[in-house]
């Protein structure tokens, strides 16, 4: 999920403290970007929320600067729960970023209320080509037939696990015979509730989640039209009954009040899970974290009636009223480059998500077997984005929880769901 996971505080002229000890990228400069930097006679903004890919993104900027000697580009931190909210605040007043990152769930809001370019416009001028990112993530960027976003990177979801605690039950590690059945006989075993140690929990989330599962098992979330939901298909039903089976069938997942106090990915990283359902945004933080760094690997997902996921991945967009589109143009253009892809996969903070481009991602951290991951990059589907002008806002958390909760069934909650949206949907045509 993962996993997005850098809107705008009022630019000004003075140097800000920098954020992580770097060097480049945290000035602020006046919204209207008009000012002149020292190493170029335009200054752009660029709004992210991620202090870890940050480094990657300084050295991204060092290289265009290199190239682009009379083009700055500063760097706008803000955490990821305050991202959204000053985003908005920014988009209101005008104040948007130059250039700045994107989820797929926030593209259609902007993109419909004419705030971010259109690189349709521009892409005649640059070697953008659309053609170079999966067609999963290109269609997440795209709005009305129009492309609003850069393909940056992409989030691939594998089954992590606990080598040492698989070793000490004498259980073989995950590999591509694992069906759910498999993986929960497995959980199971490893599941040690004296030790406080959890098999497989079910994450009450979509994309480390149910989404995985019901793709897996032949559902899916909306009709091609978007005008009606498979929530309640027989086949999306059995995709949400296979998450909730490992709290109440298999009992190897910690309960939803349980993981809402301590997130399973904390106990995973402290030892008391054994598997994990997450996200190749993860590979630097298990990489380094001093628990993980040897004693855990990724495989593979369970299969059921196919091996699938969901993919996302954040995109590069520019504001639609800078004052500089030409030199924002030039920057995308840069960001969405195999030289860029190759920075960020040398990194190892984020899979790129250019075709080719993930070389160096896979041998960044070489204890992981990080191919897996790429797998099933290859054989996801998009994430899903519901119809823009229904109201489904927080629809997904109040139906679906009471399948974790035990308080329905996964069926009852599934077709409550199903006709929740169906109603949105029609009185929003």
């Amino acid at each position: 999920m993962n996993k997005i996971y850098a809107p705008i505080l009022i630019f000004t002229v003075m140097l800000t403290l920098l954020l992580s000890g770097c060097g480049a990228g945290n000035s602020a400069s006046d919204s209207s970007n008009e000012s002149e930097s020292a190493s170029g006679n335009v200054t752009l903004t660029y709004g992210l929320w991620d202090q870890v890919q940050q480094p990657a993104m300084e050295k991204i900027i060092a290289k265009f600067e290199e190239q682009h000697p009379d083009i700055h580009v500063e760097i706008k931190l803000t955490p990821w729960n305050e991202y959204w909210t000053k985003l908005e605040t920014a988009a209101t007043g005008g104040n948007l970023p130059d250039v700045f990152w994107i989820n797929g769930a926030s593209l259609p809001k902007y993109a419909s209320n004419n705030q971010l370019l259109n690189l349709d416009d521009y892409a005649k001028d640059t070697s953008l080509d659309f053609g170079n990112y999966p067609q999963g993530l290109v269609d997440i960027y795209t709005y009305d037939g129009k492309h609003y976003g850069v393909p940056k990177d992409m989030d691939a979801i594998g089954l992590w696990y606990n080598k040492s605690l698989f070793d000490q039950a004498g259980i073989p590690y995950p590999d591509e015979t694992w069906d759910w059945n498999k993986a929960a006989l497995a959980a199971q075993k490893l599941t040690d509730p004296a030790n406080g140690i959890w098999g497989l929990p079910a994450q009450f989330q979509g994309q480390t989640g149910y989404y995985n599962t019901i793709l897996e098992a032949g559902g899916g979330f909306y009709t091609d039209d978007g005008k009606k939901s498979l929530y309640d298909s027989p086949e999306s039903i059995r995709g949400l009954q296979l998450q909730t089976d490992l709290i109440h069938k298999y009992k190897v997942s910690p309960t939803l009040a349980q993981m809402t106090d301590t997130s399973p990915k904390d106990l995973f990283k402290s030892g008391k899970v054994a598997m994990l359902i997450d996200g190749s945004w993860n590979v630097k933080d298990f990489a380094t974290n001093e628990y993980t760094k040897n004693d855990v690997d990724v495989a593979l997902l369970p299969k059921d009636k196919l091996r699938t996921s969901v993919i996302h991945g954040l995109a590069n967009v520019g504001a639609a009223n800078t004052k500089h589109p030409k030199e924002v143009i030039e920057f995308l253009d840069f960001l969405g480059s195999k030289e860029s892809a190759d920075i960020q996969g040398e990194d190892g903070t984020a899979l790129p998500a250019f075709h080719g481009g993930q070389e160096l991602w896979l041998k960044s951290v070489p204890q992981f077997h990080l191919q897996n991951l790429l797998d099933m990059a290859n054989a996801a589907k998009a994430l899903p984005r519901g119809p823009q002008n229904a109201k489904l806002d927080g629809l997904e958390e109040e139906y679906l929880k009471s399948a974790y909760t035990g308080e329905s069934t996964p069926e009852e909650a599934a077709k409550a769901y199903a006709k929740a949206v169906n109603e949105a949907i029609a009185s929003n045509p």
